[in-house]
């Protein structure tokens, strides 16, 4: 596996809505050979240039749902491009990526699931322990891709 890029989104200024950024941050700090990492209040369709040249990609949000700590799954370009002044999905990245460059880029989706939404930096505790189950997990998943193992699986944990 060449390039693995971990793109997180979110408002840290929102509490727990900065679980996207926090985990790029720490991803980005453990200094993975062959993996970059990038953070944005929300995705945006310039996010499309920055993944071409990757082999995989994992977008990092947070998540209102779910009982457990994140979920995690594979997607593709979206059959339709939307997007608003205020917000781009995950797949229309990946479909401006795939009609601009001509690149399809395996992706998947993390969600970590949130509790606090109040306009206030720093993490709930239980969105921190949900950061750290994440954070193994994608850990795990990005050795076994340098590794070669083949990536097809997915988590939802509920």
């Amino acid at each position: 596996m060449g390039k693995i890029v971990v793109y997180g989104y979110g408002n840290p200024g929102r509490q727990d809505d900065g679980l996207g950024p926090a985990m790029a941050r720490r991803i980005g700090e453990s200094g993975i050979s062959g993996v970059e990492t990038d953070s944005n209040y929300q995705l945006n369709i310039e996010d499309a240039a920055f993944i071409a040249d990757a082999d995989c990609v994992v977008f990092v949000d947070a998540s209102l749902a779910g009982d457990g700590p994140f979920d995690f799954v594979e997607i593709g370009p979206s059959e339709e491009i939307t997007f608003t002044t205020h917000s781009v999905s995950p797949q229309s990245v990946l479909a401006l990526c795939q009609d601009l460059f001509g690149r399809n880029v395996r992706a998947y989706l993390m969600g970590i699931r949130g509790y606090a939404w109040d306009f206030a930096e720093g993490l709930s505790p239980d969105a921190e322990k949900n950061l750290d189950a994440a954070h193994d997990y994608l850990r795990s998943f990005i050795n076994d891709l340098s590794a070669g193992i083949d990536p097809d699986r997915a988590i939802t944990l509920h």
